[in-house]
């Protein structure tokens, strides 16, 4: 059995666009991964931290136009005290800075990119049904110092004679008594030509955290790997740990509205990963 074990970066990113799934209580991105900056005549990415503004120059999906950036900071060093007390948000809808044509869940929700509602801090975000007494457990803001402490592991052991994908996580620091969910993100999924949908990584996807934000989750994959040569595969390139805002899971879709309406991406890989396994179906 071949296995090999990953660890996750913090993020707040999905794709370039929107530049984050986190805004702060200007309405500014709060961006912890790949930031678009001009170099001359052209634009380089890196992977670090930033505020963006939400006037920053959208691109046709696929190309990439240079950050509107308002501060740089590392996400790798202590936080500044005022960037470690930015009290998070939801984007508003229709998503702001947003080019990836996609409709997250095409039978659940055929109009979700017709809504309009305004951003909300992450602890006052809409609960579809939810009623007071039913005692929401997300009761004080959360701080962008609260976010960052997030850890998260892998594990991925190919079995079954490599046709399936055992994934195993485990998890610390994450929001306390929350939902998450995790995607996959494959290789055709952010392709300008013809992009696939993500999808959830299992059904069921969801993990609740405890008290101290510790969790766990497994999930097994048919053929989630397959060669470069095989037509039609679709490899799974990276895995996102999603808190929900909306705190609810969606069956065969990763949310409602994705990209920070009711998904907030916490943990990734900076780069495409798992290029050295290879599966069969």
């Amino acid at each position: 059995m071949i296995q090999t074990t990953y660890d996750l970066s913090v993020t707040t990113q999905g794709p370039l666009y929107p530049p984050s799934e986190v805004m702060d209580e200007d309405g500014n991105f709060i961006v912890i991964g790949a930031v678009n900056q001009a170099f001359g005549d052209r634009v380089e990415t890196k992977w670090t931290g930033a505020i963006v503004s939400p006037e920053s120059p959208v691109p046709v999906f696929g190309d990439k136009a240079p950050h509107t950036i308002l501060e740089h900071f590392s996400p790798d060093a202590p936080l500044l005290p005022h960037l470690a007390n930015k009290m998070l948000h939801t984007l508003p809808l229709p998503l702001p800075c947003n080019n990836y044509p996609m409709l997250f869940a095409p039978q659940q929700y055929p109009d979700a990119n017709t809504d309009t509602r305004p951003s909300y801090p992450f602890h006052k975000a809409p609960i579809p049904d939810f009623l007071p007494e039913h005692g929401r457990q997300l009761q004080r803001p959360v701080r962008l110092h609260d976010w960052v402490e997030a850890r998260g592991r892998i594990r991925v052991a190919l079995e079954d004679e490599a046709r399936v994908a055992r994934f195993t996580f485990k998890f610390d620091a994450l929001l306390p008594r929350a939902l998450y969910t995790i995607m996959t993100l494959r290789e055709h999924d952010l392709d300008p030509s013809g992009p696939t949908r993500p999808g959830p990584l299992g059904v069921p996807n969801v993990f609740v955290t405890d008290s101290s934000g510790r969790a766990s989750f497994e999930a097994v994959l048919p053929d989630p790997f397959p060669g470069p040569d095989r037509p039609g595969g679709n490899r799974v390139i990276n895995v996102v740990v999603l808190w929900m805002s909306s705190q609810m899971s969606y069956g065969g879709a990763i949310g409602r509205y994705g990209l920070g309406g009711d998904i907030h991406a916490q943990l990734k890989f900076p780069t495409p990963m798992f290029q050295d396994l290879q599966t069969r179906a």
